[in-house]
């Protein structure tokens, strides 16, 4: 499974330095497609966002992919981040680590 990120040049910078390959640099108008592209691939397992550009997704995509189990979808930025990893990691393993 590989790790993908979705987002403006100045979000991806950072993670392509770490090596990430799977990297979709975007504006807000090519956002949507993009995230439908990740969702589509078979080999991505993480999918990794903006919490700004995930709340600029139509709501029915929004909800498809909270209840994604594969791509899981981390947000990271924004307010209420590590509750969204936490639930996300939870969803995803079935168990919370931080118990």
């Amino acid at each position: 499974m590989e790790l993908s990120v979705v987002g403006n040049g100045e979000f991806v910078t950072g993670f392509r330095l770490a090596g990430i390959r799977k990297i979709h640099e975007v504006s807000d108008e090519n956002l949507e497609s993009a995230v439908k592209e990740v969702i589509k691939d078979p080999e991505v397992g993480i999918l990794v966002m903006h919490d700004d550009d995930f709340n600029k997704l139509p709501q029915n995509l929004r909800n498809k992919l909270n209840e994604s189990v594969e791509p899981t979808v981390v947000t990271l930025g924004g307010t209420g981040q590590s509750s969204n990893l936490r639930e996300k990691i939870k969803q995803s393993v079935g168990v919370d680590l931080w118990k």
